[in-house]
């Protein structure tokens, strides 16, 4: 275990406890500000105890006023070390922000044309939205952008920690980059999409240093509930002086002032800024923008949550897994057409094929291929292949448009195609001059521990569903095997926006991820829209959350997060009002037994005198405080499960432990305070 201390930091908490003391600051607290107001009448019981007909001696006095203000100590502390600690990850995060240059196109032209001429090297501060860079293998990207022409391999292990380089191009959904990340091959212009201050490495610090000035709502409602609680109590606390007056009994001011401090939610109002500051500290540690700290603890209370399949709950990369020959005789022709349509086919499945054909012993005479006759791939074709010299034709692609382009299709090839897509595949036909020989089993495999993670969510509550372009049989199968509640086949991006809306009309939160700009309208619609740092900036703009991973399955740790965050402060809310119920009980008999001698019966823990318990429960009060900032910083420890049973855990394990906390510590206290010759 880590017993680390950093004392400057430490200091500084200190320090900004008493600076806090401030009650322009703690008005903004209502529990702490009450706290404070009475703390300034026990300052004047101390000096001029006439004034409030005080009967007690002025050490009393005096005591009391020093627990109180250690109480205000501690809870100003709690929220300063929640600031710094936030503080010390924006640092970090700004360390990785270099002073860089940028080569800034005078003209635009094409990237091949580009030469030294064309581009001025100037600071990256000078470079404007809107404005075309040139950047060259080895250089730092300047600022936010979109690839506008070229791909290359990019290192982004500054900002996502991930060694492994990624690629970013133009013409698709992984085009954006992002300020000082390195270009490690080739070359491509970037469009500038964001002005100086306005990067995401500057949005992930601006979320840091603002976590401690922003409340949620949630935690505007609690805050407005506890001011609630608290002028409640504060009534019923000033009636009880009256009461006291009734019966002949001068009730000590002193003493009704610890009244209330016991009744009021002190140690949730004390803790609740820190659950906020450091609940967002912890999801920017997940390399995670979020736009608002309502995003975050509405991904708490999500209900269902909505999947793309690719990339998401499968990997992405569909690896060629076998060759399946219709008939017998043509299976060695088969292996090779699959190796010769596949030679000069660069995608993750191309290279596939080509292994599998090695791993198969297929060699082919290479003088027999050349790239010129090489058929890439079209959407319109839906096939891909290559001419050989002697003018043989082969393709490979989709089954239905090898059936569409072949003249001769052997019986049983449907079946053959059905029984992969059953099994989670995808089937490509191929065919030597427009007559098929066999199959291609592709396989998609499931992203490791996914079928773990997806059923956490449920244990959590949250329903799954996964919206897929795959047809009926593939996506029933992946479903199956990932154990997702409902799956959707054949889904256009548009009929996303549409699910949404349906789910929400039933009353329900929704989250979701997307990286595309025919993701954007539906993450603009979710509660809660995870977009990738890699994507679009439409999808970037719609979304709520911005995960600079570009790991769609990151939605998983947002939920986990913000449950976290909910669990924290409703463990902590329990525990604080149940610890106000027990201080009930035992300051109540103390306080009124001079005058109702039958509440002498209500002290059940035989406390020496009123007095003992009344400073007894005042340091219990503001000792529990700094016993639970540990609990407040790191959060309650998580465990998927759902919201009835984490409401019966709370109330047991946190309810019950602030009911036999304060008897256990205040009897203590009192014990030790007259070994001590206090009283």
């Amino acid at each position: 275990m880590n017993f680390d201390i950093d004392w400057e930091q430490q200091f500084t908490a200190i320090k900004q406890s008493f600076i806090k003391l401030d009650p322009m600051y703690l008005i903004k607290n209502p529990v702490m500000f009450v706290v404070e107001l009475c703390t300034v009448l026990t300052i004047i019981l101390t000096f001029y105890p006439p004034l409030f007909n005080g009967e007690e001696p002025t050490w009393y006095y005096a005591t009391i006023t020093l627990i109180l203000v250690f109480t205000l100590l501690f809870a100003n502390y709690a929220e300063s070390l929640a600031e710094l600690q936030g503080e010390a990850h924006a640092d970090s995060l700004r360390a990785l922000q270099v002073e860089t240059e940028g080569k800034r196109l005078k003209e635009d032209k094409p990237l091949e044309e580009i030469t030294e001429d064309d581009y001025e090297i100037v600071p990256s501060e000078e470079i404007n939205k809107g404005d075309i860079v040139f950047v060259d293998k080895g250089d730092i990207i300047p600022r936010d952008g979109s690839v506008v022409e070229g791909s290359a391999s990019v290192d982004e292990s500054a900002i996502t920690g991930e060694s492994e380089p990624v690629i970013r191009e133009s013409g698709g959904d992984r085009n954006s980059v992002t300020e000082g990340t390195e270009v490690l091959s080739d070359k491509i212009k970037i469009e500038v999409t964001a002005e100086v201050g306005e990067s995401f490495l500057d949005r992930m610090i601006g979320l840091v240093e603002t976590a401690s000035r922003q409340k949620t709502p949630n935690e505007i409602s609690m805050t407005l509930l506890l001011a609630s609680f608290t002028f409640i109590y504060l009534a019923a606390v000033v009636t009880m002086r009256f009461f006291g007056m009734y019966i002949d009994m001068n009730v000590d001011v002193a003493n009704l002032i610890a009244l209330l401090i016991g009744l009021m939610p002190t140690t949730i109002g004390a803790l609740l800024a820190s659950i906020r500051i450091a609940g967002m500290t912890r999801v920017t540690r997940e390399n995670i923008i979020a736009k608002s700290g309502k995003a975050v603890e509405s991904a708490g209370d999500l209900d269902t949550l909505i999947l793309d399949k690719t990339g998401t709950i499968t990997t992405g990369e569909r690896i060629a897994e076998n060759f399946i020959a219709i008939e017998e005789d043509v299976k060695e022709e088969l292996y090779k057409a699959c190796l010769q349509s596949s030679y000069f086919d660069e995608t993750p499945e191309g290279r596939s094929i080509v292994n599998l054909a090695h791993d198969e012993g297929i060699e082919v005479d290479e003088k027999e291929l050349t790239k010129e006759h090489f058929v890439e791939f079209s959407a319109k074709s839906r096939m891909s292949g290559i001419d050989l010299k002697d003018g043989t034709e082969i393709r490979k692609g989709a089954v239905e448009a090898l059936k569409e382009y072949a003249e001769e299709v052997p019986e049983g090839l449907t079946d053959k195609a059905n029984e992969i897509a059953d099994n989670g595949g995808t089937p490509l036909a191929v065919s030597v001059n427009k007559k098929i020989l066999g199959l291609i089993e592709l396989q998609d495999e499931l992203k490791l521990g996914i079928k773990e993670r997806i059923k956490e969510l449920q244990e959590m509550g949250v329903e799954t569903i996964m919206a897929t372009g795959d047809n009926e049989r593939t996506a029933r199968y992946v479903a199956k095997q990932a154990g997702i509640d409902k799956y959707y086949a054949e889904f256009k991006p548009e009929e996303k926006i549409e699910l949404v809306e349906k789910i929400q009309k039933e009353g329900k939160l929704i989250g979701m991820t997307g990286d595309g700009t025919n993701d954007a309208p539906a993450l603009a619609k979710a509660d809660v829209g995870l977009a990738m740092q890699a994507g679009t900036n439409a999808a970037k703009e719609a979304g709520n959350m911005v995960d600079l991973d570009s790991d769609p399955t990151k939605l998983i740790e947002v939920v986990a997060v913000g449950k976290q965050l909910l669990m924290t402060r409703g463990s902590l809310t329990t525990f604080s009002i149940a610890n106000d119920v027990s201080r009930y009980f035992a300051l109540i008999p103390a306080i009124f037994s001079a005058g109702i001698p039958s509440l002498q019966h209500m002290n059940i823990l035989n406390l020496y005198s009123p007095q003992s318990v009344v400073i007894a429960s005042l340091i219990y009060n503001s000792l529990i405080i700094p016993f639970l900032i540990p609990l407040a910083m790191k959060g309650v420890n998580y465990k998927a499960q759902s919201s009835a049973i984490l409401l019966r855990k709370n109330l047991f394990l946190y309810g019950g432990a602030g009911l036999i906390a304060p008897f256990i510590s205040i009897k203590l206290i009192d014990t030790l305070l007259v070994m001590l010759g206090v009283f």
